[in-house]
């Protein structure tokens, strides 16, 4: 089925959905994320990705509440979070991203609903300030689950990172620099042999862009807080971290749920990556449609963007790129 099949006109009146944007792969509603989900049907879907309200009382509009007792916020998420296990095919994934404080009380719940945790993804968000007698705050987590073992897995790579003033690699790779494989390396959590993890390379160029495959720390994705880039005032998250999720846990022509649509990033990324989507928003949905409607008539968002050709730019812009082989 296509996501305009989904939900039925009269389903949609019943849930008091309402569409407020189509196009050629996805719809999007105006409504409760609750009433959207249980408007699916049963394995209908190949990912879900959820960014909800964090509970730290921030604006979001009529309607929306961010500021509930901590077993009211658990037991509401729980109610989202079993829908969305509900409409995932056998193999599908879920993405939740959230506080390291509600990732906890989420993969417990998960776990218990026979969820197959994957990874928890450390998204670096730094310049946060502490609070009280705690460590100032330097990621959100992205907890990663699938409905039994996962259906699809795409290997993404990533340019390795370099800094922005220098040019020169972050991270130390041992000596190994010219003989790094041109397709990347595989970071793993031990390294036994150097010839485990790296492979001899003919020539190295200077000028090529290496990759890496990604893994569980993100550091790259860039906080949204510019006017120039922002769709909205409550927070919203950047393309680069929509379309890798959507590059590894799914294939072009499958179906991507959001039932938060917030200002539309994931939609803009499906549209971007070529999958089917279907989203709701409870609250302003103009920041969406602006977004989708930006990308429709050929306006992409290049600064924020993971997606990119191997040898497009030059090693010390190349931060925001992104391969699949």
């Amino acid at each position: 089925m296509l996501p305009f099949e989904l939900i039925s006109p009269d389903v949609a009146i019943k849930q008091k959905l309402q569409q407020v944007y189509l196009s050629e792969y996805g719809i999007l509603y105006q409504g409760d994320c609750r009433k959207f989900l249980s408007a699916l049907p049963d394995e209908s879907v190949d990912l879900v990705f959820a960014d909800p309200p964090f509970n730290l009382g921030k604006e979001y509009g009529e309607g929306v509440s961010d500021r509930m007792k901590t077993d009211q916020y658990l037991s509401w998420s729980q109610k989202w979070l079993d829908q969305s296990i509900r409409v995932l095919k056998p193999g599908g994934s879920l993405f939740v991203f959230n506080l390291p404080r509600w990732c906890i009380d989420y993969g417990a719940f998960l776990n218990q609903k026979g969820m197959w945790f994957r990874h928890w993804i450390a998204c670096r968000m730094p310049k946060a300030f502490p609070r009280g007698k705690k460590m100032s705050p330097a990621h959100y987590g992205l907890i990663y689950y699938t409905k039994g073992e996962p259906a699809v897995f795409n290997k993404v790579y990533t340019p390795i990172q370099v800094c922005r003033h220098c040019g020169g690699e972050i991270r130390d790779y041992g000596g190994h620099r010219k003989r790094l494989n041109e397709k990347g390396i595989n970071l793993m959590d031990v390294w036994d042999m150097p010839e485990d993890v790296w492979e001899d390379a003919s020539e190295a160029n200077s000028n090529e862009v290496l990759w890496a495959l990604t893994e569980e720390m993100w550091t790259d994705i860039p906080p949204v807080r510019h006017r120039r880039h922002k769709k909205r005032v409550p927070n919203e998250l950047a393309p680069i971290m929509l379309e890798r999720i959507i590059a590894m846990a799914s294939n072009p022509g499958q179906i991507v749920v959001d039932p938060f649509g917030g200002s539309g990033t994931t939609f803009y990324a499906a549209e971007k990556l070529h999958r089917y989507w279907i989203g709701s928003e409870i609250g302003d949905t103009e920041p969406a449609i602006e977004r989708l409607t930006d990308l429709a008539n050929g306006i992409i968002e290049e600064w924020e963007s993971a997606r990119g050709n191997k040898k497009l730019k030059q090693r010390k812009t190349a931060g925001s790129q992104l391969l699949i082989p």
